[in-house]
């Protein structure tokens, strides 16, 4: 049996040896084979540096390095691709995500019938209360307008099947939001809580504002409520041409979610669906016929027209 440890990395130069020496104490005592597969994000410290001199001692040892910044989840989504283990875990590397978890969920897995084991923190200790109140709203938000349940203070740390693995990897999203794939693919999932960890050196990688856009990916990816904003439906009480909130929401969505070179061409196609939008809602005679058309389009437009995940650049040595 061989677990493979998915951890991405981003300026983690004074983490990472502390990290891999506890993760490799833990390991050790588990009776079981293991790998470490650490996917460096573009790092601009000596991450990469590190990653190989661990890689020249330890045959356990192997990295992907990025050929720029891509982001967390472009990482997470990597490892997933070359893991080879029959369970796979991902987990963070300054210690916020506490190894010595692992033998639990391993035994969880193996003796009773569930396919992962996930974490979420109970507590937001040492967090800023500006941030922790936001991140409170997203989670109820999100589990309002999603079929997706989101778990309030889930953690990227999960211990995987490898069945669930390859049902994570056939969903190939542009814009990669892994706590809602991970609830999507619909495997049973046992949740552990564990206090609030501080990270063990270092800085947070994410910003106020680089949360903000993930949590506008999370709800564009698992809800179907911006695409109805966006054309302006009658739960606005506006006509769906005339909503100005609306032309507003669309601006601001344009601009956070899609690249400069890209703009133009989503205004067009996003104005061809208004119109489109605005002509089942002329043609329908009632509120629950509008409702029930739409949903029949919107499902058929996301069934025929697959978005293809980014072919990252990834350099390995």
């Amino acid at each position: 049996m061989l677990i493979s440890l998915i951890v991405p990395c981003y300026n983690e130069q004074e983490a990472l040896p502390i990290f891999y020496e506890e993760s490799t104490k833990v390991l050790a005592g588990m009776n079981c084979e293991y790998e470490f597969l650490f996917v460096n994000d573009g790092s601009k410290d000596a991450t990469l540096s590190i990653l190989k001199g661990l890689a020249e001692k330890d045959e356990h040892v192997t990295y992907l390095s990025f050929s720029r910044n891509f982001g967390k989840e472009a990482a997470i989504y990597a490892g997933l691709c070359n893991a080879k283990g029959d369970y796979v875990v991902t987990m963070d590397a300054d210690m916020q995500d506490p190894p010595e978890l692992l033998p639990k969920m391993l035994e969880i897995l193996e003796t009773e019938p569930y396919d992962s084991v996930a974490t979420r923190r109970v507590s937001r200790t040492g967090e800023p209360l500006v941030r922790s109140a936001f991140a409170r709203i997203f989670y109820k938000l999100i589990n309002r307008i999603s079929d997706a349940e989101i778990v309030d203070g889930a953690r990227d740390y999960r211990l995987m099947t490898r069945a669930m693995v390859q049902s994570v990897l056939s969903l190939s999203e542009y814009n990669r939001f892994s706590k809602g794939i991970f609830a999507w693919v619909g495997y049973r999932t046992k949740w552990i809580e564990y206090e609030n960890v501080k990270r063990v050196d270092g800085e947070t990688k994410w910003s106020f504002w680089k949360l903000l856009k993930y949590s506008i990916d999370g709800i564009v990816n698992f809800s179907n409520v911006p695409l109805m904003m966006r054309i302006g439906y009658p739960v606005l009480g506006t006509n769906p041409m005339k909503s100005e909130g609306t032309a507003l929401l669309s601006g601001i969505s344009i601009f956070l979610t899609t690249s400069r070179s890209l703009i133009l061409t989503r205004i067009v196609v996003n104005q061809s669906i208004a119109a489109l939008m605005y002509w089942i809602y002329s043609s329908c005679s009632s509120r629950i016929s509008f409702d029930s058309t739409l949903t029949r389009v919107i499902n058929s437009l996301t069934t025929i027209v697959p978005v293809p995940f980014r072919n990252y650049a990834i350099i390995t040595t």
